[in-house]
């Protein structure tokens, strides 16, 4: 019986690997280590941007309101130095010219009330007067209202793509899934809009029941914050890889070793 089992042994036993065979696999090994660690890395970038963008942001939100953005200076206007800018706008609303935008919050489906303010060097600012409810919508009288002087306080917040998710505005229809401000003006006929438009807060829309009236200050502010956890992922599995090279190191040396 102990022939046999030495036999056995030795059958099941592993033959070293060629050294062309160890260069191959220490080359894809050295790679995807490198790989794992400049992903982890990048994400240690990423982590320190996010962080610096949601403090600019939250500074912005928060800053006492200044002047919107007039006509001379909407060139320059970009998400980075723009973006959730605490602002105050005055003018003359459009009532006969607003859109409605589907929207899901707190209070349900419905939509956001975007209405033109014209300000007094002649251009035209889409105010987010708030969120109601389809309830509102189906009261002609609140479309119907003639133009009336108006201020607003709130949140820059830079146009949005033409298309909401998975669905494409259609102002034919008279349908619209994002605040796409050219599509929009271009359906209105509005002249001069500027290519920002207002979130306006609770005290500019302090409505409380979203079938009668536009509820404002429902802005999100949130940036999901997830690249440290994705950090410590790539990182650890870069500590795998060492892993299980020293445990194929010390297996191929076994393999070596003598009878």
């Amino acid at each position: 019986m102990a022939v046999v089992k030495d036999i056995s042994s030795r059958d099941t036993s592993r033959n070293p690997r060629s050294k062309a065979t160890l260069v191959i696999l220490g080359l894809l090994a050295v790679a995807i280590f490198a790989g794992l660690c400049a992903l982890g890395t990048w994400q240690v970038h990423r982590l320190a941007w996010k962080r610096a963008l949601i403090a600019q942001v939250d500074q912005r939100a928060h800053a006492p309101a200044t002047p919107a953005p007039g006509k001379n200076e909407w060139a320059q206007l970009t998400q980075d130095n723009a973006e959730y800018r605490h602002v105050t706008a005055s003018g003359t609303y459009h009532f006969d010219k607003q859109t409605l935008v589907q929207a899901a919050t707190e209070l349900g489906s419905g939509y956001w009330v975007m209405t033109p303010l014209q300000l007094a060097d002649g251009g035209i600012v889409l105010v987010n007067r708030g969120f109601v409810l389809p309830a509102w919508r189906k009261d002609a009288a609140n479309s119907a209202q003639p133009p009336a002087p108006g201020q607003v306080t709130g949140l820059l917040r830079m146009g949005e793509p033409a298309s909401g998710f998975l669905r494409n505005n259609d102002p034919a229809a008279n349908l619209w899934y994002s605040r796409d401000l050219p599509g929009i003006a271009a359906a209105r006929g509005l002249a001069d809009v500027a290519p920002y438009f207002i979130d306006a807060d609770a005290a500019s829309s302090p409505g409380k029941d979203a079938a009668r009236e536009p509820v404002g200050g429902l802005t999100m502010i949130n940036f999901p914050n997830n690249h440290l956890t994705y950090a410590i992922t790539w990182y650890a599995l870069a500590l795998m890889v060492i892993v299980g090279v020293v445990i194929f190191v010390r297996e191929e040396k076994r393999a070596r070793r003598p009878d």
